[in-house]
């Protein structure tokens, strides 16, 4: 069922991507649309005016030949008849006009010599009629015109085209000049039109092969301008994935050539800007740890003769001048804070380094938490809520520094009471809290921090895991290091888990620690506990003052 769900959805994919490189806002089908719409308006064009320019000239050279050799049909043969012929006479005429190189039917009606309208029809009863004749050709036939200068003859040979029941045809009519009958032919132009069909047929598949051949021409352009313009995105996406040497070949003298060049200019700067910024970071990183390392020697010797004075502060003997005590006091805080600030340097510098590694060991995290607790005297001020059972596979000793730092800057900076509380999550049910650490699909543990002081200001709340963050200007010093923080976050980090602040609608603050339940995947072998240091409660627990 997996698979096949898996195929079905590899199958979408495949479709979505297809139809995501044929979407319109694609250059590659717009150039195409462009090609064929162009092809198509000029091959439309073309074919049009070729077909109107050879229909008006099949249909004007039949009609013309028609024409002339009925008039000179009338002429010759209806004009020998007399004035008032027989029938049988104009039937014969009819059919002796029909037999002309043209093969038109011929209608001849005249004035019998009783006064009676006879007909001669060159195809019998069936034949040519009058009713196949407009009216309004037969008004202008038997119109007499006024003779002029300009027109020398009363009545003129006029035509005109229709068609019936689906076939065209030429209908014309004249009289004879001087009296006699008045003539009719109508010509059918079927094979003119089945000519003019099979132009129309050519010009048609003519048209479509240039859509074909245009289209297929925008393609091979796309291909030739869209290829440098794929490749350049590839090597964008690789710059962007940090392969600083990624250059594009340049060939020709083109604007695509041009863009190459400036992509291969702006990629060499780039890259001499991120080298140098990344000596300076290296030579900055290793500034900070050489002067670390070479801060403790002294300070060891320091902090030997603090704790020396710190003795003598605390014995009853009263052999301390009671004028510089205040100022012994001063030098052996701030010797222990120095020294604070110098192993949490250190332990930044592993950091930024890569060389911080994971020791890991199978923990109760609750009893983790107490012991915690326990190690600073913190019992008595904090609300633990944590059920034991609750297994993870973790660093302790960094572990205990992340709560260190929380539980400390909640106890020194919030206000009362403090609580710590934990669950585990699970993949599946995410936020549902449980006890029992023996179930399998538990992932993750939540380790949270809250205290009911007054709360972290919002425009601070992005700056509280920045090193040396001060939310006010006017509180240049404080107790603790301004690393404090951020160092629990990098142990976080180095965990694949994360740490967010965040404040309570009820009021104060709340830390959210979260942390995977086997960290192995990012653990290095156990033993290499390459710059791990041991990070005390009150050289660790100073961040969030800078913060708040």
């Amino acid at each position: 069922m997996t698979r096949t769900h898996g195929g079905f959805r590899g199958w979408a994919a495949d479709r979505t991507g297809h139809l995501t490189r044929l979407r319109f806002t694609s250059l590659r089908l717009r150039l195409v649309v462009v090609f064929g719409l162009v092809a198509l308006t000029a091959a439309v064009s073309a074919s049009g005016i070729a077909y109107w320019l050879n229909r008006e000239a099949v249909l004007t050279r039949t009609q013309g030949a028609v024409l002339r050799d009925f008039q000179q049909e009338m002429q010759n043969r209806a004009g020998a008849l007399p004035a008032h012929p027989e029938q049988d006479e104009l039937q014969h005429t009819a059919g002796q006009m029909a037999n002309s190189s043209q093969r038109f039917s011929v209608l001849l009606v005249a004035t019998g010599t009783d006064g009676r309208t006879v007909y001669g029809n060159s195809g019998g009863l069936s034949g040519f009629s009058l009713d196949d004749v407009p009216a309004s050709l037969r008004t202008a036939v038997n119109k007499q015109q006024p003779l002029t200068g300009g027109n020398k003859s009363p009545y003129h040979l006029y035509w005109q085209r229709v068609v019936d029941h689906g076939t065209p045809y030429l209908v014309a009519g004249t009289r004879v000049i001087g009296g006699g009958p008045t003539g009719y032919l109508r010509k059918s132009l079927e094979p003119e039109a089945k000519d003019l069909n099979s132009l129309a047929w050519s010009l048609g598949i003519a048209t479509g092969l240039a859509l074909i051949g245009a289209a297929l021409l925008a393609q091979a352009a796309a291909t030739t301008v869209l290829k440098p313009v794929h490749r350049l995105g590839v090597a964008a996406r690789r710059l962007g994935e940090g392969r600083l040497d990624t250059r594009l070949r340049v060939s020709g003298t083109d604007e695509l050539a041009d863009l190459s060049r400036t992509f291969n200019n702006a990629a060499e700067a780039l890259e001499k800007r991120v080298a140098d910024m990344a000596a300076r970071d290296e030579a900055s990183r290793r500034f900070v740890a050489d002067m670390s390392h070479e801060l403790r020697t002294p300070l060891t010797a320091i902090t030997a003769v603090t704790e020396v004075l710190e003795e003598e502060l605390e014995a009853e003997t009263g052999s301390m001048d009671p004028m510089i005590e205040p100022a012994v006091r001063l030098v052996v805080s701030e010797t222990r804070r120095l020294n604070d600030l110098v192993e949490n340097l250190m332990e930044v510098t592993r950091f930024d380094a890569g060389t911080a590694r994971l020791v890991l060991d199978d923990v109760d995290v609750a009893d983790q938490i107490t012991a915690c607790i326990d190690a600073r005297a913190w019992l008595d001020a904090v609300d633990l809520d944590a059920e034991r059972g609750i297994h993870a596979r973790l660093d302790p000793r960094r572990l205990d520094v992340i709560l260190a730092n929380l539980v400390g800057n909640a106890l020194k900076h919030g206000g009362s009471p403090v609580r710590v509380s934990v669950r585990a999550e699970r993949a599946d049910a995410p936020g549902k809290e449980t006890g029992d650490g023996g179930d399998g699909g538990e992932e993750s543990v939540v380790i949270a921090v809250r205290d009911h002081g007054p709360g972290i200001p919002e425009d601070v709340l992005p700056h509280v895991f920045d090193r040396f963050y001060k939310a006010s200007a006017s509180r240049p010093r404080s107790e603790g290091s301004g690393l404090g923080l951020s160092i629990a976050q990098e142990n976080a980090h180095i965990h694949g888990g994360a740490i967010t602040a965040a404040n309570c609608p009820e009021g104060g603050a709340v830390f959210t620690l979260r942390l995977p339940r086997d960290a192995s995947d990012l653990a290095e072998q156990p033993g290499e506990r390459a710059g791990a240091v041991q990070v005390t409660g009150r050289g660790t627990g100073q961040g969030q003052e800078d913060a708040r």
